[in-house]
């Protein structure tokens, strides 16, 4: 999930998901509006409003995953979204501690951290 949006970019999607209400857009939103939609995260309705994309959602939700896993890295007992632990648990990158409440990485999840990390870097 190389998306290459800095963290204004993915408050501006994300500002998007929540839903627009006008076709009035917030300043950041209207800053980020040409990358976005030429990136295929949002796109116009028939009404004119701007909206996420399928692919704006998907990549929402792998950098909220990626968030989730750092959070884990550093403090076991973090809170996670519910369908981000769900998605973390089941693909292996999480493990619940025995006897204990909160969560630890697994070599997977630490290994797809690297990888994630080298390629931020590239």
């Amino acid at each position: 999930m190389n998306a290459g949006l800095t963290d204004d970019e993915f408050e501006a999607l994300k500002e998007v998901s929540r839903g627009l209400k006008s076709k009035r857009l917030s300043p950041l939103v209207l800053k980020h509006a040409k990358l976005l939609s030429g990136l295929k995260y949002v796109d116009y309705g028939r009404n004119g409003i701007m909206r996420i994309t399928e692919r704006g959602t998907q990549t929402l939700f792998m950098k909220h995953c990626i968030d989730g896993l750092r959070r884990v890295a550093s403090d076991p007992i973090a809170l996670l979204d519910a369908n981000v632990k769900e998605f973390l648990l089941k693909k292996s990158h999480i493990s619940s501690i025995e006897g204990a409440v909160g969560y630890e990485m697994t070599a997977k999840g630490a290994e797809s951290l690297a990888d994630i990390d080298a390629q931020q870097r590239k």
